[in-house]
């Protein structure tokens, strides 16, 4: 009986699911149990709900809780994602300038070599910039690559 009631409310929010979704984090349960809400609180909350419950997965196969199981990645998404699930060895690589984290975020953006090499190298001159705070979300440092990267002669042709 619970199953068949499960079944129900989450088909009758089906026609509702798809416009939930938030977009720093992402489909699923947290995005809809904190819809509304605002600030870096619910943010984190929303995204722990949907990361650790396992529900965005259901969301995405079954097109319900804000998701879309149907659209195309887009570049921007493939690298949000990344950065998200990445968080510290990413901004540990790029204090470096090099590291494994660093290589496959060039390789999901689709840089040369020539160009990775580049990018490395603002990536360590501008760590600051990059991660300006400690409370930056993956979609602050996307932004502020992604600004670097324009502002650059030779990575300007990767910028989003």
């Amino acid at each position: 009986m619970k199953k068949v009631i499960a079944a129900a409310v989450f088909a009758g929010m089906m026609p509702f699911s798809q416009a939930m979704a938030d977009e720093d984090i992402g489909c699923g349960l947290g995005s809809m149990v904190f819809a509304g809400q605002e600030g870096k609180v619910f943010k984190v909350l929303g995204a722990t709900t949907n990361g650790t419950s396992g529900n965005q997965t259901f969301g995405i196969t079954f097109g319900t809780l804000g998701c879309d199981g149907d659209s195309e990645i887009s570049s921007k998404e493939k690298l949000a994602m990344f950065i998200d699930g990445n968080m510290d060895n990413l901004a540990r690589d790029m204090a470096r300038g090099e590291g494994e984290t660093l290589a496959t975020l060039t390789d999901v953006w689709g840089m040369s070599d020539e160009a990775k090499a580049e990018f490395n190298t603002m990536a360590r001159d501008n760590y600051a910039s990059i991660f300006a705070s400690e409370n930056v979300t993956s979609s602050n440092v996307l932004a502020n690559l992604n600004t670097m990267v324009a502002e650059q002669n030779k990575l300007a042709a990767y910028s989003l």
